[in-house]
């Protein structure tokens, strides 16, 4: 096997990975890492959709986000079939790790409350999606899944198009627009940690190194800021940031990072925390993982009985 500085030598000069063969110890397991962690997000985040359609008020609508569901278990199926030509047993990824042990962000451990929360997932957590998958599609070295991400590149941003819409609608009515920013209060810092720790607290990247992504944490947490806040001020509808026109970038109006109160669903900004609390809220998990991991299971767990059945 190639090692890792030598695959550096190779990969700055253009070279693309396309199997097993072309990896450095390092390289692989740093993909297996960043293809677990975006197949378990895909996945999971059904659950809180399929949760929330009791709230969307008309069929075309929902008709829209089942579309939705099935672009993210697409999504989630690339992901696993990579890491299955990687050797690594999806199968008991899926139905035999335990519930703790799935690497989704916390958020999609949450149950939305209402369709503009719903639509504040589209249209601000779906595009933390797709800043992070767009940088590996642009930037990935790894050939097989820059080639599928084609796909769901142009399917994340229907998603995040869908939730604008449905937000510039409902913000039309006082009640919609009171709703919207209640989503947006809690939600929007949610964003922020999709993009990770801080570059200051890290060390070295190899992700980078290898060319398994293109940005740091804080250049795509930027760009989703830049993004989201076009869309937010079109709208007049508050985050807390703001842009910083000597420092050419959008700073926060917070302590970040800063404490979660689980229990009333808001931010304590005048709590700041450090990064370690961040992280093991990320480990401790969100309230409904555990239920969500089961339906997983249901579906399977029911065919298995029925076929051992028609056997006996």
């Amino acid at each position: 096997m190639i090692s890792t500085d030598a695959l550096i030598e190779k990969l700055d000069s253009g070279f693309v990975v396309e199997s097993e063969t072309d990896m450095s110890e390092d390289y692989k397991r740093l993909l297996i890492q960043t293809l677990t962690i975006t197949a378990d997000t895909e996945l999971i985040s059904i659950f809180s959709i399929l949760d929330a359609l009791q709230y969307v008020p008309t069929l075309n609508r929902r008709i829209t986000e089942l579309a939705i569901v099935q672009d993210e278990l697409g999504h989630a199926h690339i992901a696993y079939r990579l890491l299955k030509l990687l050797g690594v047993d999806v199968d008991d990824l899926i139905y035999r790790r335990d519930a703790s042990e799935f690497r989704n962000p916390y958020l999609m451990d949450l149950k939305l409350k209402n369709y503009a929360e719903l639509l504040t997932l589209h249209a601000l957590l779906d595009r933390a999606g797709y800043v992070l998958l767009g940088d590996i599609f642009h930037h990935t070295s790894y050939g097989p899944w820059k080639r599928a991400l084609v796909k769901v590149d142009a399917e994340e941003g229907f998603h995040v198009r869908n939730g604008e819409s449905g937000i510039r609608a409902m913000v039309q009515t006082d009640e919609g627009r009171r709703m919207v920013q209640d989503a947006v209060d809690w939600m929007f810092v949610m964003g922020l940690d999709f993009f990770g720790m801080a570059d200051h607290l890290k060390k070295r990247s190899l992700q980078l190194d290898l060319h398994l992504k293109g940005e740091t944490n804080d250049q795509m947490r930027q760009r989703w800021m830049k993004s989201t806040m076009q869309f937010l001020d079109s709208i007049e509808i508050h985050a807390p940031v703001h842009w910083d026109g000597e420092q050419q970038q959008y700073v926060y109006d917070f302590p970040y990072p800063c404490e979660w109160d689980e229990t009333e669903r808001r931010w304590r900004f005048d709590r700041p925390v450090e990064w370690t609390d961040v992280l093991a809220r990320f480990k401790g998990h969100g309230p409904y993982r555990q239920e969500y991991v089961k339906m997983l299971r249901q579906g399977r767990e029911t065919y298995l009985k029925l076929l051992h059945d028609e056997v006996v």
